[in-house]
């Protein structure tokens, strides 16, 4: 049976989501998969780009080494609350859980009414004046040595849902070929959030469990084949 489904979304209500962070999760079959998908996304792409593989604890560096040859952002592994930027590729490091955490809304030390008065002319006071004014600051990742999910550490599910408590409808959730159900709840949590949701065609995919999971799941946007799934994002984003 043809797997491939569309669920089409207006030009202007893509628009209106401002669209601020893309995360990917695989496991069996990733290592072609991410090699396919980054190598399709331009220099110039907007939004940084956070993936989980599912791979072996003592597999050190070897994959960030052997995506970057593939691709044209720069690719490194996330490190512990290091501030997430645009225009790049971060893989979750073996062995630790990786989350987003929201960052807490700072305050400023001026208040309101500091700004009621200019020269000798007093200005109208302004309603609930002592009201701090908020600065909200950068997300940033966190590391976490916390028990598997779905046998996995990291885990696709606990980034998913970390990166929809911390961006909600901001969020664009991508699951590839893989060889569990991880992922499947934190792809319904992004699409609750109103995220986005790629998952790869199961008869593109090398290891279908995985992406056929998320589908029996979820009401996912974009069901495609893996080569389908860069282009269709960059054009999104594009017009967004």
């Amino acid at each position: 049976m043809n797997q491939l489904k569309v669920v089409r979304k207006s030009t202007e209500e893509l628009n209106k989501k401002n669209f601020e962070i893309v995360v990917v999760g695989t496991s069996l079959g990733g290592l072609e998969a991410l090699t396919v998908l980054l190598a399709d996304l331009p220099q110039s792409f907007p939004l940084p780009v956070v993936i989980v593989q599912h791979r072996h604890k003592s597999s050190h560096n070897r994959l960030t080494y052997f995506l970057q040859k593939q691709s044209s952002l720069p690719i490194t592994e996330a490190q512990d609350k290091e501030e997430i930027l645009p225009g790049r590729v971060y893989l979750a490091p073996a062995d630790y859980h990786l989350l987003i955490e929201s960052p807490s809304d700072e305050e400023f030390s001026l208040y309101e009414n500091d700004f009621t008065e200019w020269g000798s002319v007093a200005a109208e006071p302004i309603h609930n004046s002592k009201s701090p004014i908020p600065n909200r600051g950068t997300p940033k990742f966190a590391l976490s040595t916390e028990a598997p999910v779905c046998y996995a550490r990291p885990s696709i599910d606990v980034l998913f849902e970390s990166a929809a408590d911390a961006f909600g409808e901001k969020v664009i959730g991508i699951i590839l070929t893989g060889a569990n159900s991880d992922g499947s709840e934190g792809l319904a949590k992004i699409k609750a959030e109103g995220g986005l949701t790629f998952v790869e065609e199961p008869a593109s995919a090398l290891c279908p469990a995985m992406p056929a999971s998320a589908i029996a799941n979820v009401e996912v946007d974009w069901i495609l084949p893996l080569s389908k799934i860069a282009p269709c994002l960059v054009n999104l984003l594009s017009k967004n």
